[in-house]
């Protein structure tokens, strides 16, 4: 692929045509195959036989010179968003936020080609229905709300990326082991904790330990549509972003490497407490040796759309691979109040009661 396809590729640009019609085709959520809006034709992917590639962490971070395109972004100056410019518009809004972008703003970026993706596996019809689930679900939510209706009109698919960090820890660690034990205090018993000294050492594995490297999304809903199924993971191809919007990446790799790298060492911390053991435990010192650290770049299917109740906009996501839903959602006033009310209530009968 050149350097011109490459960009069209990222920008979701990429044109594949109707073997039968020759109209522009759409990827099929959940299928392995394109289909044309036209005349039904389903064109089947041919599937690669490229293994992904996972890249040695430090190498990559001391090459300069690396394979990169130019990608035309529009930077939202209401949320931060990077949002992929179509030049064929004359004005776009914010895909995240709604937010009027000036066309004359654009700027090219460098961008480099996602080594994999989790292809889309429900379709906006299907994000609709799980939408009318989740908000069924949602305590102290009005009444009205439950009873709403939502269309499929403002529902967008996004791949959004994600770096992914790989592994091998071998951790020395020093620490001490409380062991409770119960002594009689008067009529009562007192728990007080004997210390040990503790050391020894811990091997952990990390595989895939997922970074967002957009800033588009609100980080605990993000957070919140895990777990994902990594081995669904497919080795990039354009096809699968057909009928789908690309978002550019903005964090670093480097940043994102630390991010990974402090998430990794409360799970090695974790270790460490286990293999401790006894009651509670206190950590003095870990040592950790990294080694074998990979890294690859994917892109994640998120569907992303918003409602409006009352005059006011709440946006939700959904899961693209799960069907995990997380959101903005309002809340009932009468309903919280009425529970404080009743609560209130039942505290004043036990006083009452246990004053007699």
């Amino acid at each position: 692929m050149n350097e011109a396809e490459l960009e069209k590729t990222a920008q979701g640009g990429f044109h594949v045509n109707c073997h039968s019609c020759g109209a522009e085709l759409k990827f099929k959520p959940g299928t392995d195959h394109l289909e044309c809006g036209y005349c039904g034709a389903q064109n089947e992917i041919e599937q690669s036989e490229v293994e992904i590639d996972e890249k040695d962490l430090h190498a990559f971070l001391d090459v300069i010179d690396r394979p990169s395109a130019k990608i035309e972004i529009l930077d939202c100056k209401s949320c931060g968003a990077d949002n992929p410019f179509e030049d064929v518009k004359v004005a776009q809004n914010c895909l995240f936020c709604g937010a009027h972008l000036l066309v004359k703003d654009a700027q090219k970026v460098d961008q480099y080609r996602a080594d994999g993706l989790i292809p889309f596996q429900l379709t906006k019809r299907d994000v609709v229905l799980l939408w009318d689930k989740w908000v069924k679900t949602l305590w102290w939510a009005p009444n009205d709300l439950k009873k709403m209706s939502n269309g499929t009109d403002g529902v967008k698919g996004i791949y959004i990326p994600y770096w992914t960090f790989d592994a091998r820890t071998e951790s020395t660690y020093t620490g001490r082991r409380g062991q409770y034990r119960y002594v009689k205090s008067g009529d009562k018993k007192k728990r007080v904790t004997d210390w040990y000294p503790a050391s020894g050492h811990v091997s952990v594995l990390f595989d895939d330990v997922l970074v967002v490297a957009s800033n588009s999304l609100p980080s605990k809903q993000e957070k919140q549509l895990e777990p994902w199924d990594m081995k669904q993971i497919v080795p990039f191809q354009e096809e699968y972003l057909k009928g789908f919007i690309v978002e550019t990446y903005s964090e670093k790799l480097a940043d994102a490497y630390l991010k990974a790298k402090a998430i990794m060492k409360e799970v090695i911390r974790t270790h460490v407490r286990r293999d401790i053991g006894g009651d509670t435990q206190q950590i003095t010192s870990v040592h950790t040796d990294w080694q074998d650290q990979t890294f690859k770049l994917i892109l994640l299917p998120i569907y992303i759309s918003a409602y409006q109740f009352k005059g006011k906009t709440y946006r939700y996501l959904v899961n693209g691979q799960t069907g995990e839903v997380q959101g903005e959602r309002p809340y009932s006033f009468w309903k919280i109040a009425g529970a404080v009310l009743v609560v209130l209530m039942i505290i004043a009968v036990i006083f009452l009661f246990t004053k007699e």
